[in-house]
C-alpha cells in the first residue's frame, strides 16, 4: 500500500533548517566583522606600528678602528675589509659537521679553520654567527653565492679586519684584538657604552689595543633599511654614518725598536728606552715576542698551546710584569743617597780587603784581595761591593727605602698599559707584612740590608721601573710619567692632544751631587766595567753594569756558568744615559741568564745608542746564542779575562759572587 508524504511537515523542517543555516552564516559574518573592526579600528595604531617596525630594519654600522702609528708615522696597526664565511648554528637544517663538510666542497676549509671555529663556538651564543673562514677570494664568494640556497644559516659578510704589518715587532706594546667572548659581552652590557658595541665582534685584548679600547673603537653608526616580508632589503631610508676611532701616535721609534730586537738575537729579556725630558718611551722590548696577527681571526688551538707551554714564555710582558733584582745598577742610586743624606763625601775612602764581616758572616767582594783604597768614583767605576756593604750598614734599610721611593723603585709608573707590577722596595714594614704568618722571619737583620745595598736580597723591580729611575737621574730629578702613546689624534677632525703635557714632580736633589754620580757613570764606559763595550763610540755616555744571581753558590765553590743549567745562570743588566752632557735617552736592559752585564747587556745598549744618536746600524743581523763551552772548572779571573770585563758578584755570607 503506498504511503502518502506529509508535504506540510517536510516543508516546515526545511524552513527550520534554512533558518538555522542563515543564523549560523549571520553569526559567522558577525564574528568576522567584529574581528575586522577590532583589528582595523580598535588595534589599528598598535598593529600599524608593528608593521612599520617589520618593514624597517635598523642595521648597525661598525666604525673603522683607529690606526696605531709610531712617532715617525709608520703604521703599526691598520684595517682592511674582506669577506667572511659565517655560520649561525641555530639556523642550520643539517648538523654542524655535515654543513661544514658540504661547504668544504665549495670553499677550502682547512683543519686549523675547523679547530679555530670550534674554539670560537664555545665562547659564543648559539644564535650568534661565528666565522668559519675569513678573507675569502672573489672566486670563493661567487661559488658560494651560486649555492647559497642550500645553506640556510650560512652567510657571507663583509667585515673589517685588523692587521699588524710588522708582525712580531713591538707586539707587547701594540697588543692585539680578538673576538668578544661571553664574559666581555656581559661586561659591555653593564656599561653606559653598550649601544656603541652593536654590530661589533672584536675588542682589544692586550697591549695598547686594550688600554685605549674606547679611544680606538669609534662611534657605531646606524642605517634604516626597508625590507620585504621575506627579509630582503629594498631600499635605504636613512643613514647615520659611523665615526672612526681616534688614532694613536706612539712615542716609540719603530726603527730603534727593530735594531734592539735584532740585537737580542736568541736571548730572552727586556729593554726600555726613555727620553728623560718628556717621558716618551722610545723603545719597549720584551723578548721573545709573538705575532699578534694570530689572534685577529681567533687563534687555533695548536698555536695557542705552543705560546702558552713554551719555556721562553713569549706571552709574558717582561718590562711591565717581569721583576728582577737590579744588581749593581742599584749602586749609583746608593751613592747619590749617601751624598744627599750626608753619609759620605766624594773623596772619602774606605779600604777594601776583599770582604766585609757583620755578625760573624763574611760578605765577599768579587775581587780576591779586594779593591784596596776606594772612593765614591772608584766604587762605581770598578763596582766595589765592599764599599756598598759598609754604606748600607751605615744608612739602614728605612733610609734606603725612603730615598729610593721617589725615583720610582717599588712604585707603579702609571704607564698606559694594564697589569703593571709594583715590584719590591724592601723595608722593615714590608718584611713584617710579607712574613705576617711567620713571626720569626719578620725581624729585619743587618744581613738583609747588606744584600739590598748592592741591589740583591729582597730588591725586585721591573725593567720599566729601572729605566724610569735612570731617566729621573738623567733628568736631574725632574720626573716625567713614562708613556707609550705620545699623541691622540681625533679620527674626524685630526685635532691632536698630548697625553703627558707636563712633569709629575721633582725630587729635591743637589745638582752638584747629581753631577758627581753622572761623572762616575761616565767613568764606567771610559775605563770601568763597560769600557770594552763602548770603546770607540762617537759620543760620551754614562752607564752601570749589573749581574743578578739566581742561585746560591756553595761555600768556597768557584762560579762556573758551564756547570749550571742555562736557565739558572745569572741575569745580566745594564743601565745607561746619553749623551752624557745633555741626555736624550736613558736605557735599562735585563738579559735573562746572560751572565755578565758587560759581556751581554752592555753591547745591546751600545747598538741602541749607536743607532739613536749616530744613525748607525749593525753591519749585519747578529744572532747571539748562549755560549756552549767545555764544562771545565775555571776560576772567576779566568772567566773575566776571556770576556775582557771586570765586575762584581752578588755575594752571600761566605760565598763568592758573580762578576759583571
Amino acid at each position: 500500500m503506498t504511503e502518502l508524504k506529509n508535504t506540510e511537515r517536510e516543508l516546515h523542517l526545511f524552513r527550520l533548517r534554512l533558518t538555522a543555516l542563515g543564523l549560523m552564516v549571520f553569526v559567522c559574518f558577525g564574528l568576522l566583522l567584529a574581528r575586522f573592526i577590532w583589528l582595523q579600528v580598535v588595534k589599528h595604531s598598535d598593529y600599524a606600528a608593528q608593521a612599520e617596525e617589520n618593514r624597517i630594519a635598523v642595521v648597525p654600522i661598525e666604525p673603522n678602528r683607529g690606526l696605531i702609528l709610531d712617532r715617525n708615522g709608520v703604521v703599526l696597526a691598520r684595517n682592511y675589509s674582506a669577506y667572511t664565511l659565517e655560520v649561525t648554528p641555530s639556523k642550520l637544517r643539517m648538523t654542524l659537521d655535515e654543513t661544514i663538510d658540504e661547504l668544504a666542497k665549495l670553499i677550502q676549509i682547512e683543519a686549523k679553520d675547523r679547530k679555530r671555529f670550534k674554539k670560537l663556538l664555545e665562547e659564543s651564543k648559539n644564535f650568534e654567527s661565528v666565522p668559519l673562514r675569513s678573507r675569502l677570494t672573489d672566486e670563493e664568494v661567487a661559488r658560494f653565492s651560486a649555492q647559497r640556497f642550500r645553506f640556510p644559516g650560512v652567510e657571507i659578510q663583509a667585515r673589517l679586519f685588523r692587521q699588524y704589518p710588522l708582525g712580531e715587532l713591538a707586539s707587547h706594546v701594540i697588543g692585539y684584538i680578538g673576538r668578544i667572548n661571553q664574559a666581555e659581552a656581559k661586561a659591555i652590557e653593564e656599561t653606559d657604552d653598550a649601544a656603541n658595541y652593536n654590530g661589533t665582534d672584536h675588542i682589544g685584548k692586550e697591549g695598547l689595543e686594550k688600554s685605549y679600547e674606547r679611544q680606538l673603537h669609534g662611534t657605531t653608526g646606524y642605517e634604516e633599511v626597508e625590507v620585504s616580508a621575506g627579509g630582503r632589503a629594498i631600499r635605504t631610508l636613512s643613514r647615520t654614518a659611523a665615526a672612526p676611532g681616534n688614532n694613536l701616535i706612539l712615542s716609540i721609534d719603530i726603527e730603534l725598536q727593530k735594531v734592539i730586537e735584532e740585537a737580542f738575537g736568541e736571548w730572552r729579556g727586556a729593554l726600555v728606552a726613555i727620553e728623560p725630558e718628556t717621558g716618551d718611551i722610545l723603545a719597549y722590548v720584551s723578548r721573545p715576542g709573538y705575532d699578534p696577527n694570530l689572534f685577529v681571526d681567533g687563534i687555533d688551538s695548536q698555536s695557542w698551546s705552543d705560546l702558552n707551554t713554551s719555556l721562553d714564555k713569549p706571552m709574558v710582558n717582561r718590562p711591565l710584569s717581569g721583576t728582577y733584582p737590579p744588581g749593581s745598577t742599584f749602586k749609583p742610586f746608593m751613592a747619590l743617597a749617601a751624598l744627599e743624606l750626608g753619609k759620605r763625601t766624594p773623596g772619602q775612602t774606605i779600604f777594601d780587603p776583599g770582604s766585609f764581616t757583620l755578625g760573624g758572616h763574611k760578605f765577599r767582594d768579587d775581587k780576591p784581595g779586594g779593591h784596596g783604597t776606594v772612593d765614591m768614583y772608584k766604587s762605581i767605576v770598578e763596582s766595589c761591593d765592599t764599599y756598598y756593604y759598609m754604606l748600607g750598614n751605615d744608612m739602614g734599610i728605612d733610609a734606603i727605602h725612603d730615598f729610593m721611593k721617589p725615583f720610582g723603585f717599588g712604585e707603579l709608573t702609571g704607564i698606559d698599559l694594564e697589569h703593571e707590577k709594583t715590584g719590591i722596595l724592601p723595608s722593615k714594614e714590608w718584611k713584617r707584612a710579607r712574613f705576617k704568618k711567620n713571626v720569626a722571619a719578620q725581624k729585619w737583620v743587618g744581613g738583609d740590608t747588606i744584600s739590598v745595598s748592592i741591589g740583591n736580597g729582597f730588591n725586585s723591580y721591573t725593567p720599566l721601573q729601572l729605566a724610569h729611575a735612570v731617566a729621573n737621574l738623567a733628568n736631574n730629578g725632574v720626573v716625567m710619567k713614562p708613556h707609550l702613546v705620545k699623541i691622540i689624534e681625533d679620527g674626524v677632525t685630526r685635532a691632536r692632544k698630548l697625553t703627558v703635557p707636563k712633569e709629575s714632580y721633582r725630587i729635591p736633589l743637589k745638582q752638584e751631587n747629581i753631577d758627581i754620580i753622572k761623572n762616575a757613570m761616565v767613568g764606567v764606559t771610559l775605563g770601568g766595567t763597560a769600557a770594552k763595550a763602548f770603546a770607540g763610540a762617537g759620543y760620551t755616555s754614562g752607564g752601570k753594569t749589573g749581574t743578578a744571581q739566581l742561585i746560591a753558590i756553595k761555600k768556597n765553590e768557584k762560579y762556573n756558568a758551564n756547570l749550571i743549567a742555562e736557565r739558572l745562570r745569572d741575569n745580566a743588566l745594564y743601565t745607561a744615559f746619553a749623551p752624557a752632557d745633555k741626555p736624550r735617552i736613558a736605557i735599562a736592559v735585563v738579559v735573562e741568564n746572560g751572565g755578565f752585564g758587560a759581556g751581554v747587556a752592555a753591547p745591546i745598549v751600545r747598538k741602541a745608542l749607536d743607532f739613536y744618536l749616530l744613525g748607525k746600524r749593525p753591519k749585519e743581523k747578529e744572532t747571539t746564542k748562549v755560549p756552549k763551552e767545555d764544562a771545565e772548572l775555571r776560576s772567576m779571573e779566568d772567566i773575566k779575562a776571556e770576556q775582557g770585563v771586570s765586575g762584581e758578584p752578588k755575594p752571600g755570607a761566605e760565598t763568592p759572587g758573580n762578576t759583571e
